[in-house]
């Protein structure tokens, strides 16, 4: 009985907190630009714990995950613009994306999940390129490729026309709770357990009595039921749905994101969700490049950190646990400091590099980390090169001193 008071205040806390995180998000971060930021970050996490409900609960390796995403924003869409517009309360709108995504997800589960591993991947590569070719041929209902409406043409409710940014924030990240509490719910579940067993050894799910395909199934529907959730809040945030939303690049990121946050933790595609939406908006407004520095974090995640950032942080209970983890401060500084510092070499390279293709334009000059640097001189490509050389080399000589210091400190007394 103690242990479960303790597991039930340690959830109540935890649910708690994020309750008064989003509600206090937005006082500190109060701009319409930051709460559009905020706004795409809650859709986000929704969209990844959705697709780690097919990869890191049942171990379905999807490439059109984004069709759900996508066929739920046009289905919320087309909702509202028809007939029962009238009559559909904004807030409930994500509930006809998910439940039309959930129909799809139910057509398409129904013969792909025959097959598990390469087979099941390469069957989702499929069904995304055939969607993607149906937004062009079926205009009826994607409508030529996007489609915009107004999310204020609805009835109000509590007199709310959802016309503020910040409205519409607390109508997302309100379904954001709903939907993170109910896959949280599912992995508890024996359902949500017979999927992990399927994942890790489904010949032996098999052996003991039950259907490895009916497991995966049911993943899969309630994957695209959630799916097809934040499909319909991207709709309501940005007031359009939009044929790119259907692609293979589009499954990839969602794919990016989630292993850059951890598939083998809950909260781990919230971590890349976050990580990314902050990347994709805040980078992308210094540089053109955000896009190469954010393949370098994965090739970089997938390399040295498999587990993605929620495994890094999980690694670290244990010398937490111990008492130690104040040995480990002083030597992760020394290689992370000449680390980010020969970081910044390679991104200054990278940075030159690409503004000299674009030199007869805009000229030779151009500002680089609040210096202004002309690319015609031989200096600034060597000053990138050598802190790029200098800061790698330091960092790779202190590495034995870092995993020295981990073993002392994860080895217990």
């Amino acid at each position: 009985m103690t242990t479960q008071r303790r597991d039930l205040r340690r959830g109540a806390t935890i649910w708690g907190g994020a309750v008064f995180l989003v509600c206090v998000l937005p006082l500190i971060f109060s701009s319409n630009s930051a709460i559009l930021v905020l706004t795409q970050m809650a859709i986000t996490i929704v969209f990844a714990m959705s697709y780690n409900m097919v990869l890191g609960q049942a171990g379905l390796l999807s490439f059109g995950h984004a069709v759900y995403m996508g066929v739920g924003g046009f289905a919320a869409v087309h909702v509202m613009n028809g007939a029962l517009g009238s009559a559909v309360y904004l807030p409930i709108l994500p509930l006809f994306g998910g439940l039309f995504s959930l129909g799809v997800a139910t057509v398409i589960g129904g013969f792909s999940t025959r097959r598990g591993g390469t087979s099941f991947a390469m069957i989702s590569l499929g069904v995304v390129e055939l969607v993607a070719s149906f937004s062009i041929i079926v205009v009826a209902f994607f409508r030529g490729g996007g489609m915009l409406w107004d999310r204020t043409d609805g009835p109000q409710i509590l007199g709310l026309d959802f016309a503020q940014h910040l409205d519409v924030y607390f109508l997302v990240t309100g379904w954001m709770l709903i939907s993170v509490a109910a896959m949280y719910v599912f992995t508890q579940t024996p359902m949500g357990r017979l999927a992990n067993a399927v994942r890790d050894n489904p010949e032996r799910v098999e052996f003991v009595g039950y259907s490895a395909r009916w497991v995966r199934f049911i993943s899969f529907c309630g994957a695209g039921f959630f799916a097809g959730v934040a499909g319909a809040l991207s709709a309501i945030a940005f007031e359009i749905a939009s044929a790119e939303n259907l692609t293979v690049q589009a499954s990839g990121t969602i794919l990016l994101i989630t292993f850059l946050g951890g598939i083998g933790v809950f909260y781990g595609p919230i971590l890349g969700a976050i990580v990314f939406t902050l990347l994709q908006t805040v980078l992308s407004l210094h540089t053109d490049l955000w896009e190469l520095y954010v393949g370098v974090l994965f090739l970089a995640t997938v390399m040295y950190f498999p587990g993605g950032l929620a495994g890094l942080l999980a690694l670290h209970l244990l010398p937490v646990r111990l008492g130690k983890m104040g040995m480990l401060w002083g030597p992760y500084l020394r290689v992370l400091l000449p680390s980010g510092i020969g970081v910044l070499g390679c991104a200054a390279f990278a940075e030159m590099l690409y503004h000299s293709q674009k030199s007869i334009v805009d000229g030779s000059e151009m500002p680089l980390f609040g210096m202004v640097v002309d690319t015609d001189h031989f200096l600034p490509w060597a000053g990138a090169c050598g802190v790029a050389i200098l800061g790698i080399a330091v960092a790779r000589r202190q590495r034995p001193i870092l995993a020295d210091a981990w073993n002392r400190a994860t080895i217990v007394d």
